[in-house]
């Protein structure tokens, strides 16, 4: 038999939403047929998709922020061609790999005051790596971390995870106490029991992009190392320079976490990749004699096509200053949507840092609008925005998300290489759809009425 890939899509083509119903997740096409984002995407380029008509789709997911350099760089491209090409030898394991080695190098010079790096294929395992790591090195059990974080799924990863739809049915997980965000004194008290390894945070929240008060990340550092304890900051989704910054860690003096996980914008959008990159006396007290070499492993990671992306993107992100692109497309958006919230009584706030931008919806004035806004509320928070993410995409085929379970918050996220022509074009979309919600009528009600209607019947 002789495989043509061509042919294997045209095979399916048209098949996806009844065989994905049937092989793999049953309730993906049950959501997407319910908010209306079922399309059949053909190609996509930078931060845009197209479907099989040509319609062009301005993509503010970007794969969950896998796609910073957007969709199929020409430069990460070539060296995935490149790499192929070059018929390396690869997952040898019993050998010390020139493209791992060449990204750990370019990496650490990101962190200068880290030493090592572990590579592995996702965020979760990067945060599973973290926790052995901090575990093994402190001889302590139990970590702390933040409500309403989001550290992966996997079980390790989700036993750091303050989102309790997520937890729920996989109990008992690792031993672990939550705190509140920004929540001093109740980090101290973890403490004091002497028990914790580590304290794991986002920089910046993805659910709801919450952001820590100033001084909190250096405060609570500075809490850990008095009682001999780790700082974890978990980079998967900020880092790599979408705040503006290359690590969301250094929007705060003096911060210098003891472990750093990465992974989503540095795979290029080509090859999954995940890192843990510490210190030295970490890496050394886990991998302490030759007898342990393989005591924490992944048989993919530090592969050579997933090393190739990683190097790529680097050399992309700084050749073409996406950092700087992610700083000033951030205040763009601000700028233009900071306005909005003097004009439209149900938009409470924008925040964010540079392309990690949060949308919250609250309670009306007027008591017109009260009236459905308290009747969405009593059906299931977080509808209203579910009710402007629709439209958006529908009317102005804008993708983005909610920005978690229960929240009235919209989480923008489009990848680095967004213009201002982008801001601009979101903007007016933003401004139509919430002129709609204003007048009480319209697409953006009637969808609310049905979505209602499923949230009681379910």
């Amino acid at each position: 038999m002789t495989f043509d890939l061509g042919e294997t899509l045209e095979q399916y083509r048209g098949q996806e939403f009844e065989l994905t119903a049937k092989h793999l997740n049953p309730q993906l096409p049950r959501v997407l047929q319910t908010i209306g984002f079922h399309r059949d995407y053909v190609r996509a380029e930078g931060p845009y998709l197209y479907d099989e008509t040509g319609a062009e789709y301005l993509d503010f997911l970007s794969g969950f922020g896998t796609y910073g350099v957007g969709r199929h760089h020409p430069v990460v491209r070539k060296a995935m061609q490149d790499v192929i090409a070059l018929d390396l030898p690869d997952i040898v394991h019993f050998a010390t790999p020139t493209l791992a080695v060449a990204l750990a190098d370019r990496l650490l010079k990101t962190t200068p005051h880290l030493d090592r790096v572990y590579f592995c294929n996702s965020g979760t395992e990067a945060v599973e790596a973290a926790l052995k790591f901090a575990r093994f090195a402190t001889g302590r059990k139990r970590i702390v971390y933040v409500d309403h974080a989001f550290h992966g799924l996997t079980t390790g990863s989700l036993s750091v995870n303050g989102a309790k739809e997520f937890r729920k049915g996989f109990e008992p997980l690792l031993p672990d106490s939550a705190i509140k965000l920004g929540d001093l004194d109740a980090l101290e008290r973890e403490l004091k029991r002497g028990d914790v390894a580590a304290f794991i945070m986002e920089p910046i929240q993805g659910k709801g992009v919450l952001i820590p008060p100033p001084g909190f990340m250096a405060a609570a550092q500075k809490l850990l190392r008095q009682h001999g304890a780790l700082l974890i900051a978990d980079e998967v989704q900020v880092g790599m320079g979408r705040t503006g910054k290359f690590w969301a860690y250094e929007w705060e003096d003096g911060v210098e976490p003891d472990i750093v996980t990465v992974a989503k914008a540095l795979s290029g959008g080509y090859v999954p990749i995940g890192a843990t990159i510490t210190k030295d006396w970490i890496f050394k007290k886990v991998y302490s004699t030759m007898d342990r070499v393989l005591v924490h492993d992944c048989t993919f990671g530090g592969n050579n096509q997933a090393m190739a992306a990683g190097l790529a993107t680097l050399a992309v992100l700084e050749d073409e200053d996406l950092v700087g692109n992610c700083q000033r497309m951030g205040d763009a958006f601000q700028a233009a949507l900071k306005p909005l919230q003097d004009k439209y009584e149900l938009f409470a706030d924008v925040r964010g840092r540079g392309l990690m931008v949060g949308l919250e919806f609250g309670k009306p004035r007027s008591l017109k609008l009260r009236a459905g806004w308290s009747t969405l509320k009593a059906a299931r928070t977080g509808l209203f925005a579910q009710m402007v993410v629709v439209p958006l995409f529908q009317r102005h085929r804008m993708l983005t998300q909610v920005a978690g379970d229960h929240m009235d918050v919209i989480k923008l996220l489009p990848p680095y290489v967004i213009g201002q022509h982008d801001v601009d074009n979101f903007t007016a979309a933003f401004v139509d759809v919430m002129d709609d919600a204003h007048k009480g009528t319209g697409l953006v009600w009637d969808f609310g009425r049905t979505l209602i209607k499923q949230a009681l019947t379910r």
